[in-house]
This record gives structure tokens, sequence and C-alpha cells, in this order.
């Protein structure tokens, strides 16, 4: 596989726009739950100063075990915040956490082209929408809903099973003009604790496909539930975990914390030109 020293490596730092995101140092509603302009602001602001590349916002929880709020909900919490920076912050990069068409179909018309990221894998719908809008769009691994998921340990190799996954995920962007994907191995969706640590292991697999790889592992319960800790408790390991997936070709972190991704990258640039 060919993993480039030299290769564009970014950082997607993440804006949550809920009130039951799992770090609840992340989130950004205000008590009335909708976006407190303020806050948001800061945030992105902070995050873009520390290096981010790409700004993910989120206005439903997409946990596992969660229940998703209806997608009026997920627009009232989601469009001022993209009112704001489309009047204070234009042209910023951004990605929009959802997997529901009609929330894309109202995005673009506010902000214009961003990112979809969509953990469910897509819809049909929402291929054929990424497509005729040309989009760039994630896609990541998972199986079934976040309330209802369907795990994968009835597989001997998680990475043979994802791989495949993405396979037929990459027929079904050609078919409907998907050209510019990213692959999101779904680190913490439909995966036991040592199948994570396998997919890492492995992340070198997802190459052969040409696309950007994306790894989502900040602050996730495979690295915090062994060491009996929190979410809140574990950027340490999150770094450690960051810098052996840009080891095995990560293109595109997703964080919570930015400069502690900055600084871990440099590390990795440091470590492989020594």
């Amino acid at each position: 596989m060919d993993i480039r020293k030299d290769r564009n490596i970014r950082v997607m730092g993440i804006v949550n726009l809920t009130d039951d995101s799992f770090f609840e140092g992340s989130r950004l509603l205000g008590p009335d739950g909708l976006t407190a302009p303020g806050l948001f602001l800061s945030r992105i602001d902070q995050m873009l100063s520390e290096g981010a590349d790409i700004l993910d916002l989120g206005a439903c929880s997409t946990r596992p075990g969660s229940d998703s709020v209806s997608e009026e909900v997920e627009w009232h919490r989601l469009e001022p915040a993209l009112m704001l920076i489309a009047r204070e912050r234009p042209g910023l990069s951004l990605s929009i956490d959802t997997f529901r068409p009609g929330i894309v179909t109202r995005a673009f018309d506010v902000i214009g082209r961003f990112m979809v990221n969509d953990v469910s894998g897509g819809s049909t719908l929402m291929w054929r929408l990424v497509g005729e809008l040309g989009l760039e769009y994630v896609a990541m691994h998972t199986r079934g809903t976040p309330k209802d998921m369907l795990s994968l340990t009835d597989y001997d190799d998680v990475v043979a099973a994802v791989e495949s996954f993405f396979g037929e995920i990459s027929e079904t962007a050609e078919a409907n003009g998907v050209r510019d994907w990213i692959l999101d191995p779904g680190f913490g969706f439909a995966k036991t604790v040592s199948q994570n640590w396998r997919l890492l292991d492995g992340l070198a697999a997802f190459k052969r496909f040409g696309k950007p790889v994306l790894a989502g592992l900040s602050r996730k319960s495979f690295l915090y539930k062994p060491l009996g800790l929190t979410p809140a408790d574990v950027l340490p390991a999150t770094c450690a975990a960051n810098l052996v997936a840009l080891r095995n070709g990560a293109d595109i972190l997703r964080v919570h914390d930015v400069a502690a991704a900055r600084q871990t990258i440099e590390v990795y640039r440091k470590a492989i030109s020594a």
C-alpha cells in the first residue's frame, strides 16, 4: 500500500450542536436548546486558530445507543449556526454530520457547497442527492441505526468485513456520479473493543481504494473503557491512537481537540523524517 510520507493530512474539528453528545465538553447549545451564538463563534474561531481545516457541524447525536431527534429539531438547531457562518464567517470549509437528505438540501440552500458526513453509509436518496449537488461525501461503515446497531461479532476478520463494505460503496459512488468521497471505517460503531483495535492496526488496507481515509477516534469508548476512565480523561490516549492512525495512513483526523491533533501530526512528521 502506498502511504505517502508527504501526503496532505487534515484536521476536522467536531462542533456539536446537541444536548447529548457523549463528550459533554463539546456541546454548544444554550439553555433554550438553540445554538448559543457567542459560544459557537468562539469555539469555531478557537478551532480555526489552532489549525482546523474542516469544521464538522452535527445537530443530531449519532453516538451508539442514542435516539435520533426529528429532522425538524435537527434543522432548528443547525440553521442558526449556518446563518451565523454565512453572515460572520463566510468561506469556511464545512462538513455537516447528518444522515438526512432533507437536511443536506436545506443546508445547501443556506451556505452552498459543503462536505456531507453520513454515519449511515448512505441511503439511495442521499447518494443521488450528493451526486446531483456535486458534494464531497464521507461514507462511514456501520450496521443499522445508532439506536439499534448490529455488531460485527460474527466476523473473524473485521478488516476484511469493512473492506468488503467499501468495495460496495465504491461501486455505489461510481453509479451515482460521486467522485469525491472519503472512507471512514467507523471506529466505535458496530465493533467490539478488540475489533476497533484490530481495525486501527489494519487501517492501511483501505488505501487500496485511492480515497482519503478518515479516523474518528477522539475520546471514544474503546479508548476510555479499558482504562476505567471517562471521555473527559482520555486526550492522551486519543493522541496516541491518532499517531497510530497516521502511521497506518489516515489522511483526516476527526477530533474534539484541534491543537492536540496538530501536535500529533507534527510529531508524526518528525518521526518519519528522522
